[in-house]
């Protein structure tokens, strides 16, 4: 009876410090979020019950919608490319080439590089005046660009350094799903006279399923989340054509103070997220694949 209640103890604390953890930590918040997004309230008062009011002036926020579409012109171009080059790399590294180890290193450096840091940066690259795209250009004999005062070039120059940051994370992703690829049927279809066109078609997409789910839902989600680079290297500037949702929740929370507001947006981003995420499920996975 004592062993039992050793075990009993054992496993109560064991258990229930994540679950305490995770009650405290996400659950709360969540359910918190949920409650101020029916209230007024801007931190320095008490939260005032208004009912569906957030939401209905959320539909006729046009900064708000704004920020949708920049985030959705952010998550078309920077998943499908970022996918792209990840797989391109992983591809590369995967072959048994003299200082190969060199490479993987160099490639997944940026992602373990603080991201404001990388931000910070890329702002001297892309400097009107002394960076190193206009000093290209110049050579080239073009004319500089703004790359981030213009509502022309200020989305394309976060986009493509987001890109670059994340190309480490996808391609390792992708490398461990090509090297749990069995080789003999890379032989296999060798001695059948498939090409290395068709063995990438037939056996190595396919069999890269997995991995691609995984990748399209994580980078989907994390491009909805942008947040960092946008806040550092242009604050949603300029005229609002890089603020992003989380951006928006950013400002109306904690530079207008309208926290219950700032929570709808919130929760229309979660909604937004579960959404894209089951339709990306829908049309990418397969039960071939899991069963």
């Amino acid at each position: 009876m004592g062993l039992n209640r050793q075990k009993i103890i054992l496993g109560s604390v064991f258990l229930g410090l994540p679950l305490a953890w995770l009650t405290f930590f996400v659950v709360f918040p969540i359910l918190l979020v949920v409650y101020l997004s029916f209230t007024s309230y801007d931190i320095l008062g008490s939260p005032k019950w208004i009912g569906l009011l957030n939401y209905e002036d959320l539909l006729d926020d046009d900064v708000f919608w704004t920020a949708v579409l920049n985030t959705a012109y952010y998550t078309i171009v920077t998943v499908p490319v970022g996918m792209a080059l990840s797989l391109l790399l992983a591809l590369f590294i995967n072959r048994r080439l003299p200082g190969v180890g060199f490479f993987r290193t160099v490639y997944y450096a940026p992602v373990v590089a603080p991201l404001v840091t990388t931000a910070l940066v890329w702002m001297l690259f892309y400097s009107e005046t002394t960076g190193l795209f206009n000093y290209l250009l110049a050579l080239l004999g073009f004319a500089p660009k703004q790359w981030l005062s213009s509502s022309t070039w200020a989305m394309p120059s976060v986009i493509v350094m987001s890109i670059w940051k994340g190309l480490g994370f996808n391609m390792v992703i992708f490398l461990a799903g090509l090297q749990s690829i069995p080789r003999e049927l890379y032989e296999a279809a060798s001695l059948d006279g498939a090409g290395s066109t068709s063995s990438f078609r037939y056996i190595t997409l396919p069999l890269l399923a997995p991995s691609t789910v995984y990748v399209t839902i994580t980078s989907i989600i994390a491009s909805f989340q942008v947040f960092s680079q946008v806040f550092v290297m242009t604050g949603g500037g300029p005229n609002n054509s890089t603020t992003t949702i989380v951006h928006q929740i950013y400002r109306t929370a904690f530079v207008h103070l309208e926290v219950g507001y700032a929570s709808a947006m919130a929760l229309a981003l979660f909604v937004i997220l579960v959404a894209v995420s089951m339709v990306n499920l829908r049309l990418v996975a397969r039960k071939e694949i899991y069963g």
